[in-house]
């Protein structure tokens, strides 16, 4: 009987590391066709309340926490009492997912990460996030019966448990005051 070679050990091990590398290469292109022929099904939106038109007067704001966590800066402009009068905008910076906040004493959202700059309207005006053409996520609102409701997607993207201990433990439901 005849010991294997090492020259046909080398050709054996060369043969299976180039079926792993095919496998592998087809798997990542069956798994990326997959995808595009069978794309991920639409987010569940709906329509929570925010606040009561009563105690939000033209000026206030607050930011109110969409069930996957993500902070909704929501701002009253107007006081007709109608959708228009209001404006709730991701807090969220497009370009790396900081957060920006409101200068009221520059009139605009600011990102500090790297300077990004925002107008009233969630309209980036400077810094990276004016260069990609990325605004501030902009949500629908709608007012019924003297009450403000946002449309938001409601799955939680996996989490099991809320966004931030300190919120759970308060038990705050909805938005919170800013």
């Amino acid at each position: 009987m005849e010991q294997p070679t090492q020259a046909g050990r080398r050709d054996f091990l060369t043969t299976a590391a180039m079926a792993g590398g095919l496998a592998a290469g087809y798997g990542t292109f069956a798994a990326m066709a997959g995808r595009y022929l069978y794309p991920a099904k639409p987010i569940e939106m709906a329509w929570l309340f925010v606040a009561d038109l009563q105690g939000f007067k033209p000026g206030d704001s607050l930011v109110y926490r969409t069930p996957a966590g993500g902070p909704v800066a929501v701002a009253r402009r107007g006081s007709a009492g109608t959708a228009d009068d209001f404006l709730a905008l991701s807090s969220t910076c497009p370009h790396l997912g900081c957060q920006v906040h409101w200068e009221a004493q520059h009139g605009r959202f600011f990102c500090p990460c790297h300077n990004g700059v925002f107008d009233p309207t969630g309209k980036a005006i400077s810094g990276p996030p004016a260069e990609a053409g990325q605004s501030l996520l902009r949500y629908p609102l709608k007012v019924e019966n003297g009450l403000l409701y946002i449309q938001v997607p409601v799955e939680t993207l996996g989490r099991t448990t809320c966004p931030g201990h300190d919120r759970c433990l308060a038990g705050r439901r909805g938005g919170e005051q800013a």
